[in-house]
Protein backbone atom coordinates (compact mmCIF):
# COMPACT_ATOMS: atom_id res chain seq x y z
CA UNK A 1 0.00 0.00 0.00
CA UNK A 2 1.24 3.06 -0.95
CA UNK A 3 1.11 6.25 1.60
CA UNK A 4 1.53 9.91 1.64
CA UNK A 5 4.11 11.48 4.10
CA UNK A 6 3.86 15.20 5.44
CA UNK A 7 6.36 17.76 4.40
CA UNK A 8 8.91 18.30 7.23
CA UNK A 9 7.35 20.52 10.20
CA UNK A 10 9.05 23.88 10.08
CA UNK A 11 7.91 24.99 13.10
CA UNK A 12 10.20 22.38 15.01
CA UNK A 13 12.48 23.26 17.86
CA UNK A 14 14.74 21.59 19.92
CA UNK A 15 15.70 21.85 23.54
CA UNK A 16 18.82 19.94 25.43
CA UNK A 17 17.44 19.25 29.03
CA UNK A 18 19.74 18.34 32.21
CA UNK A 19 18.82 15.53 33.58
CA UNK A 20 18.34 16.99 37.21
CA UNK A 21 15.83 19.62 35.69
CA UNK A 22 12.23 19.39 36.61
CA UNK A 23 10.98 23.03 35.62
CA UNK A 24 11.96 24.14 32.45
CA UNK A 25 9.67 21.54 30.64
CA UNK A 26 6.49 22.56 33.00
CA UNK A 27 7.45 26.00 32.36
CA UNK A 28 7.66 25.53 28.37
CA UNK A 29 4.41 24.32 28.13
CA UNK A 30 3.09 26.65 30.45
CA UNK A 31 4.24 29.22 27.29
CA UNK A 32 3.83 27.80 24.79
CA UNK A 33 0.28 26.20 25.25
CA UNK A 34 -2.22 26.23 22.24
CA UNK A 35 0.57 28.45 20.21
CA UNK A 36 2.16 26.87 16.78
CA UNK A 37 5.34 25.41 18.11
CA UNK A 38 6.78 21.84 18.19
CA UNK A 39 8.79 21.91 20.98
CA UNK A 40 11.28 18.46 21.70
CA UNK A 41 13.35 17.85 24.24
CA UNK A 42 16.53 15.60 24.63
CA UNK A 43 18.30 15.02 28.19
CA UNK A 44 21.75 15.29 28.92
CA UNK A 45 23.54 14.12 32.52
CA UNK A 46 24.28 16.25 34.94
CA UNK A 47 25.49 15.49 38.17
CA UNK A 48 23.44 16.57 41.50
CA UNK A 49 26.37 19.33 42.42
CA UNK A 50 26.23 22.07 40.93
CA UNK A 51 30.29 23.01 40.44
CA UNK A 52 32.50 23.92 38.02
CA UNK A 53 33.74 21.02 37.37
CA UNK A 54 30.54 19.00 37.28
CA UNK A 55 29.01 21.79 34.75
CA UNK A 56 32.45 21.56 32.53
CA UNK A 57 32.03 17.47 32.23
CA UNK A 58 28.83 18.29 30.51
CA UNK A 59 30.83 19.35 27.15
CA UNK A 60 31.74 16.17 26.22
CA UNK A 61 28.20 14.86 26.21
CA UNK A 62 26.19 17.80 24.70
CA UNK A 63 27.19 16.63 21.01
CA UNK A 64 25.30 13.05 22.05
CA UNK A 65 22.32 14.60 23.22
CA UNK A 66 21.73 17.78 20.17
CA UNK A 67 22.10 13.96 17.71
CA UNK A 68 19.01 12.48 19.71
CA UNK A 69 16.96 15.81 18.58
CA UNK A 70 14.51 14.96 15.18
CA UNK A 71 16.02 16.17 12.73
CA UNK A 72 13.40 18.74 11.45
CA UNK A 73 14.25 21.11 14.75
CA UNK A 74 15.61 24.40 13.27
CA UNK A 75 16.96 25.66 16.24
CA UNK A 76 18.10 23.98 19.81
CA UNK A 77 18.43 25.41 23.33
CA UNK A 78 21.09 24.03 25.51
CA UNK A 79 19.36 24.36 28.96
CA UNK A 80 22.35 25.10 31.43
CA UNK A 81 22.53 28.98 32.92
CA UNK A 82 25.67 28.23 34.43
CA UNK A 83 27.38 25.83 32.50
CA UNK A 84 27.05 27.82 29.51
CA UNK A 85 29.16 30.06 31.28
CA UNK A 86 32.09 27.13 32.34
CA UNK A 87 31.98 25.47 29.14
CA UNK A 88 31.54 29.10 27.29
CA UNK A 89 28.55 29.95 24.51
CA UNK A 90 30.68 29.49 21.49
CA UNK A 91 31.65 25.43 22.36
CA UNK A 92 28.28 24.90 23.44
CA UNK A 93 27.41 25.98 20.15
CA UNK A 94 30.06 24.10 18.56
CA UNK A 95 28.75 20.78 20.13
CA UNK A 96 25.57 21.16 19.51
CA UNK A 97 25.87 21.74 15.94
CA UNK A 98 28.37 18.42 15.96
CA UNK A 99 25.40 16.56 16.94
CA UNK A 100 22.90 18.42 14.27
CA UNK A 101 24.23 20.26 12.23
CA UNK A 102 23.06 23.50 10.35
CA UNK A 103 21.11 24.32 13.45
CA UNK A 104 20.48 27.67 15.06
CA UNK A 105 22.15 27.73 18.80
CA UNK A 106 21.19 29.65 22.07
CA UNK A 107 21.74 29.07 25.37
CA UNK A 108 20.67 30.60 28.61
CA UNK A 109 23.61 33.17 29.19
CA UNK A 110 23.53 34.14 25.44
CA UNK A 111 19.76 34.56 25.90
CA UNK A 112 20.05 36.70 28.70
CA UNK A 113 22.59 39.43 27.35
CA UNK A 114 20.07 39.72 24.53
CA UNK A 115 16.90 39.99 26.37
CA UNK A 116 18.73 42.85 28.84
CA UNK A 117 19.82 44.53 25.40
CA UNK A 118 16.27 44.18 24.01
CA UNK A 119 15.44 46.08 27.33
CA UNK A 120 17.99 48.35 27.18
CA UNK A 121 19.60 47.16 30.74
CA UNK A 122 22.81 47.38 31.90
CA UNK A 123 22.84 47.63 35.55
CA UNK A 124 20.83 44.18 36.76
CA UNK A 125 19.57 43.01 40.32
CA UNK A 126 20.98 38.69 40.22
CA UNK A 127 19.20 36.16 41.81
CA UNK A 128 21.02 32.89 41.63
CA UNK A 129 20.54 29.00 44.03
CA UNK A 130 24.59 28.85 42.96
CA UNK A 131 27.49 28.33 45.16
CA UNK A 132 30.02 31.00 45.11
CA UNK A 133 32.27 29.58 42.92
CA UNK A 134 29.80 29.05 40.13
CA UNK A 135 27.98 32.69 40.61
CA UNK A 136 31.91 34.11 40.03
CA UNK A 137 32.52 33.19 36.70
CA UNK A 138 28.39 34.37 35.77
CA UNK A 139 28.90 37.87 37.37
CA UNK A 140 32.26 38.50 35.03
CA UNK A 141 30.90 37.01 32.03
CA UNK A 142 28.22 39.45 31.80
CA UNK A 143 30.47 42.39 33.06
CA UNK A 144 32.39 41.33 29.58
CA UNK A 145 29.20 42.00 27.97
CA UNK A 146 28.30 45.61 29.80
CA UNK A 147 26.34 44.14 32.27
CA UNK A 148 27.01 45.10 36.24
CA UNK A 149 25.40 43.45 38.65
CA UNK A 150 24.81 45.75 40.99
CA UNK A 151 22.71 43.44 43.41
CA UNK A 152 22.76 39.69 44.12
CA UNK A 153 21.18 37.51 46.18
CA UNK A 154 21.94 33.54 46.11
CA UNK A 155 20.64 30.51 47.50
CA UNK A 156 24.18 28.89 48.04
CA UNK A 157 22.21 25.52 46.74
CA UNK A 158 24.93 23.30 45.73
CA UNK A 159 22.42 20.30 45.46
CA UNK A 160 20.27 20.65 41.91
CA UNK A 161 17.14 18.70 43.65
CA UNK A 162 16.99 20.82 46.11
CA UNK A 163 17.01 23.76 43.63
CA UNK A 164 14.09 22.26 42.49
CA UNK A 165 11.97 22.60 45.17
CA UNK A 166 12.80 26.15 45.73
CA UNK A 167 9.69 27.98 46.50
CA UNK A 168 8.36 30.79 44.44
CA UNK A 169 7.86 32.50 47.29
CA UNK A 170 11.48 32.34 47.94
CA UNK A 171 12.76 33.52 44.57
CA UNK A 172 9.99 36.71 44.97
CA UNK A 173 11.59 37.30 48.22
CA UNK A 174 15.22 37.49 47.06
CA UNK A 175 13.72 39.80 43.91
CA UNK A 176 12.81 42.10 45.98
CA UNK A 177 16.25 41.94 48.02
CA UNK A 178 18.11 43.15 44.33
CA UNK A 179 15.19 45.60 43.06
CA UNK A 180 16.67 49.11 44.56
CA UNK A 181 18.49 51.17 41.98
CA UNK A 182 18.59 48.36 38.95
CA UNK A 183 17.36 48.34 35.58
CA UNK A 184 16.24 44.47 35.47
CA UNK A 185 16.12 41.88 37.89
CA UNK A 186 17.87 38.73 36.42
CA UNK A 187 16.02 35.13 38.18
CA UNK A 188 19.45 32.46 36.84
CA UNK A 189 18.71 29.13 36.77
CA UNK A 190 16.60 26.95 34.35
CA UNK A 191 15.58 24.41 37.64
CA UNK A 192 14.25 27.55 39.46
CA UNK A 193 10.44 28.33 39.31
CA UNK A 194 9.97 31.93 38.13
CA UNK A 195 6.96 31.58 35.27
CA UNK A 196 4.10 32.73 38.11
CA UNK A 197 5.65 35.36 39.62
CA UNK A 198 7.18 36.88 36.50
CA UNK A 199 4.28 39.71 35.75
CA UNK A 200 3.71 39.88 39.79
CA UNK A 201 7.20 41.29 40.50
CA UNK A 202 7.03 43.40 37.40
CA UNK A 203 4.20 45.40 38.75
CA UNK A 204 5.01 45.65 42.33
CA UNK A 205 8.71 46.54 41.95
CA UNK A 206 8.64 48.66 38.45
CA UNK A 207 11.64 46.95 36.66
CA UNK A 208 11.80 44.17 34.04
CA UNK A 209 11.85 40.72 35.28
CA UNK A 210 13.35 37.71 33.33
CA UNK A 211 14.39 34.68 33.85
CA UNK A 212 16.89 32.06 32.58
CA UNK A 213 13.77 29.90 31.32
CA UNK A 214 11.98 32.85 30.10
CA UNK A 215 14.89 34.57 28.40
CA UNK A 216 15.84 31.04 26.79
CA UNK A 217 12.43 30.02 25.54
CA UNK A 218 12.05 33.81 24.16
CA UNK A 219 15.35 33.82 22.10
CA UNK A 220 15.07 30.04 21.13
CA UNK A 221 11.60 31.00 19.59
CA UNK A 222 13.20 34.45 17.77
CA UNK A 223 16.06 32.69 16.37
CA UNK A 224 14.09 29.89 15.25
CA UNK A 225 12.16 32.71 13.35
CA UNK A 226 8.28 33.17 15.35
CA UNK A 227 7.35 36.65 16.05
CA UNK A 228 6.07 36.34 20.12
CA UNK A 229 4.64 39.25 20.55
CA UNK A 230 2.48 38.65 23.61
CA UNK A 231 3.05 35.33 24.49
CA UNK A 232 4.94 35.13 27.44
CA UNK A 233 4.63 36.81 30.54
CA UNK A 234 6.64 40.19 31.35
CA UNK A 235 7.86 43.44 29.20
CA UNK A 236 10.25 40.92 27.08
CA UNK A 237 7.82 39.03 25.10
CA UNK A 238 6.39 43.27 24.26
CA UNK A 239 6.71 45.20 21.01
CA UNK A 240 9.09 42.86 19.97
CA UNK A 241 9.51 44.06 16.27
CA UNK A 242 12.63 42.81 13.95
CA UNK A 243 15.01 40.30 15.35
CA UNK A 244 17.72 38.61 12.87
CA UNK A 245 18.45 35.04 12.83
CA UNK A 246 22.15 34.08 13.76
CA UNK A 247 23.22 30.53 13.07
Amino acid sequence: MSIELDPMPQNALGLIVLSTDETLENEARTLLAEKPVRLHHSRIFSADDVTTASLSDMRARIERSAGLLPESVGAVGYACTSASVVIGPEAVADRVRAGRPGVFVTDPISAVIAALERLGARRIGMVTPYLAEVVAPMRAHLARHDIEVLREVSFGEADDRRVARIAETATAAAARQVAEGVDAIFLSCTNLHTVNIINVLECELNVPVISSNLALLWHLLRIGGFDVTGWGPGRLFQNEGDFAQTA
